[in-house]
């Protein structure tokens, strides 16, 4: 009866142990508003490299109107 009594002790603790713990979780959702600012258009590259285009450009004019 001793046996029994023990075999079913050490029964339920490794039974008992094994079982998974559920862990509860909470999913938070926020709604946030970004107000968009409007950005410049053209940095300081794009604006220098419209000026220098249109340099080559006018060179390049220049350059097929000699050749007529």
């Amino acid at each position: 009866m001793k046996k029994l009594l023990i075999f079913a002790s050490i029964a339920a603790l490794f039974l008992g142990s094994c079982r998974e713990n559920k862990t509860e979780t909470k999913e938070v959702i926020r709604e946030v508003h970004v107000e968009k600012t409007e950005a410049p258009s053209e940095g300081a590259l794009e604006r220098a490299a419209k000026k220098v285009d249109e340099k080559v450009n006018d060179k390049i004019d220049e350059t097929i109107d000699e050749i007529d």
